[in-house]
């Protein structure tokens, strides 16, 4: 079905059906209690950056988990797809349609040129020309360099790039949102179902974005179990005996890194979709370390790996990070002061600003004791429940081959 084995069906439609209930699976505590204003995660801001950024660590992962190639840049696509979909809007219109395909146009172009010089070197020298080319152009969309070469502005500069009423909005018609619509439909507007305490939020923008990371998804599962899937697998097992058997492996190269390069543009063209403002900051370095860490979180190479560390980050970025001492102090208050105190300042330098701490350690202890990713211990608990269920389904057969034995 779908030209999937029923190994990958069931993963993609398990993908599509906890990407469907995310809003509901996500608000586990009714909105009031604390609880629920601690950790539900099921509001529109955060939900559609679960989805774009696991649909562009998805397209990250065909180049680093297939080939070992890992890019230091990636977010320079991103950057440049979200520059690419607000000139869309400035010069045409709020229509996501013509934004979303040019943002994966021009980070394709780009990921073509920039993709056919680092890929002249390999290993740690590939890393650090991709981080290159993308420093080298955030300082051109920082400085405004493009800009200030045509006398007109291209990023506007720190200031970052957003639609104005005097821009020419070509298209514009006199009915039209003036905001970010698929032909009308408000990426905004959005429903509120309220079931006793719990509120449940269901966005259009949301549901936009989940679309495509599905449909990344699924093109991911073809890639990875397609012939071209295969030869990026060889190459990174052993590029070399592959070249010396007179296979040219730099087309296949170039085309794992430029549908990479189109995946972190159409993740950008979303991000876009959703808030049609755009900065330099987007390109920055870090942005690229985020996606690489993402990608390792999870589990490098797998399918659903890049949309588990993407979903871990991001909720560590957005819930753990807003977590204070008032709200610990709220948690520990049946416990004696003392008790209370202490319990909060050894929690305090985890939460907050301190987040990227717990981060840290969540990383380590990856890195340490599962090399494959959050996937990896999954894997590992599903074999211990099955080990289980296995060592009680033979006890059961051993009792019952006692009963049915005949006494000597």
């Amino acid at each position: 079905m779908l030209g999937l084995n029923s190994k990958d069906l069931r993963l993609f439609l398990i993908v599509v059906v906890l990407t469907i209930a995310a809003p509901i699976l996500l608000n586990p505590f009714p909105v009031e209690s604390s609880l629920g204003q601690s950790f539900n995660a099921g509001y529109p801001a955060l939900l559609q950056r679960f989805v774009i950024f696991g649909l562009l660590v998805i397209g990250f992962n065909i180049l680093f988990g297939l080939t070992g190639y890992l890019s230091f840049g990636h977010a320079a696509f991103l950057g440049v797809g979200s520059f690419a979909a607000v000139w869309m809007f400035k010069l045409l219109s709020y229509n996501i349609v013509p934004a979303i395909i040019l943002s994966v146009v021009v980070a394709g172009l780009f990921s073509v040129v920039i993709g056919f010089v680092a890929l002249r070197r390999s290993g740690i020298y590939f890393s650090i020309l991709t981080l290159a080319f993308a420093q080298m152009m955030y300082s051109i969309a920082y400085s405004d360099l493009a800009g200030k070469f045509f006398g007109t502005v291209v990023t506007n500069g720190e200031t970052g790039l957003q639609v104005y009423n005097d821009d020419p909005q070509i298209l514009l018609g006199a009915g039209d949102p003036k905001v970010p619509h698929l032909f009308g439909l408000e990426m905004n507007a959005q429903s509120v179902v309220n079931i006793g305490g719990w509120q449940f939020t269901f966005q259009n923008g949301y549901y936009l974005s989940a679309l495509f990371m599905i449909l990344g998804f699924y093109l991911s599962i073809r890639i990875f179990r397609s012939p071209m899937g295969m030869m990026l697998r060889a190459i990174k097992s052993n590029q070399t005996r592959m070249n010396y058997t007179g296979l040219n492996t730099k087309p296949y190269m170039l085309a794992a890194f430029v549908i990479s390069g189109m995946y972190a543009g159409l993740a950008g063209g979303l991000l876009a979709a959703m808030d049609p403002l755009t900065g330099a900051e987007r390109m920055f370095w870090t942005a690229s370390g985020e996606i690489v860490v993402m990608s390792i979180l999870g589990g490098v190479g797998t399918l659903i790996g890049p949309i588990v560390g993407a979903g871990v980050i991001k909720y560590l970025e957005n819930i753990v990070s807003k977590i204070n001492d008032g709200i610990l102090h709220g948690w520990f208050s049946v416990f004696p002061d003392w008790l209370d105190n202490f319990l909060v300042t050894i929690i305090h330098p985890f939460i907050g600003k301190g987040w990227h701490l717990t981060l840290g350690l969540l990383f380590m202890a990856v890195v340490i004791f599962l090399p494959g990713g959050l996937v990896e211990g999954g894997q590992r608990l599903g074999k211990l429940f099955r080990r289980g269920k296995t060592t009680e389904a033979e006890e059961a057969a051993d009792a019952t081959r006692q009963r049915n034995t005949p006494a000597e």
